[in-house]
């Protein structure tokens, strides 16, 4: 069957390939037809462009063409547009509307080049759901990419989610459907109908460019409403741009927002709440970042964020996209900068969501042994497709652009970058060189961070990444991967597994404590206690210290002052920095009655002093990521498991620090240090104020000229029981120092 006829049966059969061919304004001979499908409908009327109101025209009555909801209009001249339509239906309600296939396709051809060429670095512009007026008409238009279907309707609340009445138009052979729908308001959900055109399956889908989402359980896209938040951090924004950021502090307070803390009936804080809770909170403490774990929309609690089904939308648990910008604003304009944890190594495989997404292998590979991540049971993006290049870098630069969040922490990178990343042999395939390494993978993020510090002036890539793929901190242009910064996993885990060890044992694991120096400015390192290591039985910072609760307190201090005088920038998981006794649990807020033990308050006190020490002494982070920074004074003392070493700024300033990590205290230990004089002894772990046994150097100690390990001069200090100490000289250049926390 041909003709209209034809393709009424093919759009009521959900295979119409081109609803346009049929439904809209058409010539017909020297005449105009109006066709317009409407099931529900006892009568649909032809308006004027300017009616509106039930009574304000009767209109002209289309003919009914087919029973089953097929209207025509025949007339001598076009009417004028955008024509309105009623219809009238048996319940006796009405319904009035502009049509939406009178309007002209919005996406222009060099667009969809773009996008199809994996160039498109704002695609969140063109596909999805975007606010796009269509002259003086309101609307949003709709687009989605699904190259392999047949059929591509919008369903929603409005069409009671028939995918025959609003299906899309095809655009050529770019694989992408669009529709314009004139005054739909904001809130309304939505999904994409699909029909495979191979199998003849249909199934919805929700936006992949979606940026609002349905409250969970819930998982429809929602049409955003036009954002109001004006933003007042552009002095922020200004400074960040030009600020050497290579020099300068970064000290990171880690947070999931779903757990750090809970309103009494259970319910999460929302981001406008978090401003007014978690930002003050961090101030205090002297912290220089935030880093939320994802806020991307997700499913389930359970994967805290981890496995992302809405790259562009973040997640409605905790508010809207204004009140998120607004919790960002809030910490720029307080000093704080935000980083967001960001996903683009896998996706989950809910039938809602990206896998299999218009009945084929589109964001995935289609082989599991490429396609499917064994660890996670989720799909892994097929990094060498060019459409999904353009959605990745798309949602890496959405966030930056519109929350102005000014990191991307990049998760499970070493997945993305090896083919063979927990699999066996057999259970993964090589590259075209016959080799292991995810060449997709490898372009994307050199790509990625190309973009990034490209495009958005003083944002930085964060790789976490855990094995010793060389220069993933190094420029492009290099040869390198191009992130800013590369987490240290391989500190992190020699220093936890030695800290774990029963004082007595340790002189035997020293090495443990120094082999970190052998590579530590391989890349520019940031050193992390993250979540990652509070969870899944690992236990709690404070659980993994051996000894009674005095030795487990003191080994806990020793460990973040370790962590906060090394070389490399800081992160903190939420929890630490006050001694949280148990394991991390996302389904309960932390123990905050906790800081009213002196113990627990003795730890949150040394962090606040060591964040604001690191923060405000040269000495300890200008030159984190430079061999010039640092020196050993002995890292050989491994008999009374004693180390010690110098921090330096880039003019000459310096400071000396020594760790024992055992619980005898050396009353007379000879020290080596740059230059004689009197040094003030600016922090001591083991203060009465932290909880300690307060025994310490009465604030200052005297280095003569007699040489020793190396250096010029040395002291006799008192070394306190698994403790730290701090010391500069009273003179040196760069001035005087903020006061310290001295002992007695």
């Amino acid at each position: 069957m041909h003709g209209p006829e034809g393709a009424f049966e093919r759009l009521l059969q959900g295979r119409l390939h081109d609803p346009f061919s049929l439904l809209g304004l058409h010539p017909d001979g020297m005449k105009w037809v109006v066709r317009v499908y409407e099931p529900r409908a006892r009568e649909v009327r032809l308006l004027s462009a300017q009616a509106g109101g039930a009574a304000a025209d009767a209109g002209e009555l289309l003919a009914c063409r087919d029973r089953r909801g097929l209207f025509e209009w025949h007339g001598s001249a076009a009417p004028a547009w955008p024509y309105r339509l009623r219809a009238a239906f048996d319940n006796g309600t009405q319904r009035e509307w502009r049509d939406p296939y009178s309007f002209a396709a919005q996406i222009s051809d060099d667009e969809l080049y773009l996008f199809n060429e994996g160039r498109l670095t704002q695609a969140w512009q063109t596909l999805g759901c975007v606010p796009a007026p269509a002259g003086a008409v309101p609307g949003y238009r709709f687009s989605v990419w699904a190259p392999n279907a047949e059929r591509v309707s919008l369903v929603g609340e409005w069409n009671q989610w028939d995918g025959t009445v609003h299906p899309m138009r095809p655009r050529g052979a770019s694989g992408v459907w669009e529709l314009f729908m004139p005054d739909l308001p904001a809130g309304v959900l939505y999904r994409f109908e699909i029909r495979n055109r191979d199998t003849g399956a249909v199934f919805t889908r929700s936006d992949p460019y979606g940026r609002a989402c349905e409250v969970r359980p819930g998982n429809a896209s929602v049409t955003p409403a036009c954002g109001s938040h004006e933003w007042r951090d552009s002095t922020w924004m200004e400074q960040r741009a030009h600020a050497p950021w290579l020099e300068r502090p970064m000290n990171v307070y880690e947070v999931h927002a779903g757990s750090w803390r809970r309103h009494p009936d259970g319910r999460f804080y929302g981001y406008r709440e978090l401003a007014e809770t978690l930002l003050p909170y961090v101030c205090d403490l002297g912290y220089t970042h935030i880093e939320f774990l994802p806020l991307t929309e997700h499913p389930l609690d359970e994967s805290w964020g981890y496995q992302s089904v809405g790259y562009f939308a973040p997640t409605s648990r905790f508010g809207s996209a204004d009140d998120l910008k607004y919790l960002v604003d809030c910490c720029h304009r307080a000093g704080i900068g935000v980083i967001l944890d960001w996903v683009p190594g896998h996706f989950p495989s809910d039938p809602f969501a990206l896998a299999r997404f218009d009945g084929t292998a589109l964001y995935e590979h289609d082989d599991p042994r490429l396609g499917l991540h064994p660890d996670w049971g989720t799909c892994v993006f097929n990094f060498e497709r060019n459409e999904v290049r353009s959605f990745l870098l798309s949602s890496a630069a959405w966030w930056l652009a519109e929350f102005h969040f000014d990191a991307l922490r990049v998760d499970a990178v070493a997945s993305m970058l090896y083919l063979d990343y927990s699999r066996e042999p057999g259970q993964w395939l090589p590259n075209r060189f016959g080799g292991r390494e995810n060449l997709g993978a490898i372009d994307f993020l050199r790509e990625l961070n190309a973009m990034v510090h490209g495009q958005y002036p003083g944002a930085l890539t964060i790789a976490e990444e855990s094995t010793s793929w060389p220069m993933v901190s190094r420029p492009t242009w290099l040869g390198g991967l191009g992130f800013s910064m590369k987490w240290n996993m391989g500190w992190m885990h020699d220093v936890l597994s030695y800290m774990r060890l029963d004082p007595v044992h340790r002189r035997y694991h020293h090495d443990r404590l120094t082999f970190g120096q052998l590579y530590a400015y391989s890349e520019n390192f940031l050193l992390p206690l993250s979540h990652d290591e509070v969870v899944h039985g690992k236990r709690s910072l404070l659980d993994r210290m051996p000894g009674d609760d005095w030795q487990r307190f003191a080994s806990l201090r020793l460990l973040l002052a370790l962590q906060s005088t090394t070389p490399g920038r800081k992160l903190s998981f939420m929890g630490n920095e006050f001694a949280q006794g148990r394991e991390w649990n996302s389904q309960r807020e932390l123990d905050w009655p906790l800081l009213a033990l002196q113990w627990h308050q003795g730890v949150h006190s040394l962090v606040r002093d060591l964040n604001r020490l690191y923060r405000d002494e040269p000495a300890l982070h200008q030159l984190d990521f430079e061999s010039a920074g640092f020196e050993w004074i002995d890292c050989n003392d491994a008999e009374q498991s004693v180390l010690t070493f110098i921090r330096r700024a880039r003019n000459g300033r310096h400071a000396v620090v020594a760790l024992n990590f055992t619980p005898v205290p050396r009353l007379a230990h000879r020290l080596g240090v740059p230059q004689a004089g009197r040094y003030r002894e600016i922090l001591n772990t083991d203060a009465s104020l932290y909880g300690g046994s307060n025994l310490g150097n009465a604030g200052f100690v005297d280095a003569s000229t007699e040489p020793w390990s190396g250096q010029p001069a040395s002291m006799w200090l008192k070394l306190p029981p698994l403790a730290a100490l701090v010391l500069v000289p009273d003179i040196q250049p760069g001035g005087d120092l903020p006061a310290g926390s001295g002992t007695h």
